[in-house]
């Protein structure tokens, strides 16, 4: 397959606003839009196409990595779609693509339907904000946004650590060190132990995946740092606990105790179907981390942690199904869609007849 029918195919993709492009081997080129895949009216890719296709797209070192793993995440800069994040993955011993585009401009804060207190959270001077929610759900323009809030308005040094980079910031006010694994550093973890030395403000961890990582996030963020992170977590509470989940004994109280008292605040989030299916929204849960949710986190109550979100609209904290009744209200989305999406559907009022 030559290069020129996937910039072809990158150059659709822009043209239909698609998110995603599936390049899955006895399948025509998918699209990814507004959350649904469209199949494009093409032969269905071969093997060989595909193994072209990866080859062309890597320089040694990744197809070394690739080889080795069967799995690899790079991010290219396209002169028709811009920045592409490519996932490369193996099936039946021959290499696959998904390529993700990350878009060329930050959305506004009402476009990305973010609440005002997300921008508070960003303008701590301390302490862990965490983004959470499935795959495709956004964490990562989230994420952009918030450093671009600090970028905009707060004279510091951010480093972020990012597998792959995404989105390329520009100096404002700040200076921005964006470091790519397998490119800028050698792996996730050293990168972020590193980064404690290169005397940063604000530290942007891709993802929380392991003890090692929360570990030392939480570490950076009790010791005067702003820690963003993401990780996948449908709500709240289950985000606390896989955090908790990954310690054990002696460990898991010192992470619970680190934990109260780093915690800033926590927006859970899923981008749903539009009533009109023109589009996504956002739905979303939010955790504020004032005196009663820290003795939740310190007593491990968490199970405790929906009635505190209930309770807590005073400091503007929300609750996913309140979100998704007002978003209901509001005709943004279905019936239909908000009781799929509700963790007690009986919240939600019902249809008039």
């Amino acid at each position: 397959m030559s290069t020129e029918y996937l910039d072809r195919f990158l150059a659709v993709a822009k043209d239909f606003e698609a998110s995603d492009l599936h390049l899955v081997v006895g399948v025509p080129p998918a699209f990814r839009v507004n959350g649904e895949i469209i199949i494009a009216n093409e032969d269905a890719l071969t093997e060989d196409q595909l193994t072209t296709m990866a080859n062309s797209l890597l320089n040694e070192q990744q197809q070394r990595k690739f080889d080795q793993d069967w799995e690899l995440c790079i991010s290219l800069l396209h002169p028709v779609a811009g920045r592409v994040r490519v996932t490369f993955y193996r099936r039946n011993g021959h290499p696959e693509l998904s390529l993700r585009f990350c878009g060329e401009r930050i959305a506004k804060r009402a476009e990305l339907g973010l609440p005002v207190r997300i921008e508070e959270l960003a303008r701590k001077p301390n302490g862990l904000v965490l983004i959470t929610g499935p795959t495709g759900a956004g964490k990562k323009t989230r994420h952009i946004y918030l450093v671009y809030v600090i970028n905009s308005e707060r004279r510091c040094k951010i480093v972020t650590i990012e597998d792959p980079i995404e989105f390329v910031h520009e100096n404002k006010r700040a200076i921005v060190v964006q470091q790519e694994v397998l490119t800028d550093v050698r792996s996730f973890n050293r990168a972020l132990v590193h980064v404690l030395r290169q005397d940063p403000d604000v530290i942007v961890v891709g993802e929380m995946r392991d003890y090692e990582a929360i570990s030392t996030a939480l570490t950076a963020a009790e010791t005067g740092h702003l820690v963003l992170a993401t990780m996948h977590s449908p709500n709240v509470a289950l985000a606390l606990e896989r955090i908790i989940g990954v310690f054990e004994g002696s460990a898991q109280r010192q992470i619970i105790l680190q934990l109260s008292n780093a915690l800033q605040g926590i927006i859970a989030q899923d981008l749903l179907p539009a009533t009109d299916r023109s589009r996504r929204v956002l739905a979303y849960e939010l955790l504020i981390a004032n005196g009663a949710v820290r003795n939740l986190i310190r007593e491990n109550q968490l199970h405790q942690m929906e009635n505190t979100l209930q309770t807590g609209r005073k400091d503007g904290m929300v609750l996913m199904d309140n979100c998704l009744y007002d978003l209901y209200c509001k005709c943004l989305i279905s019936y239909d869609t908000a009781v799929s999406r509700a963790r007690h559907p009986d919240r939600i009022i019902p249809q008039k007849s």
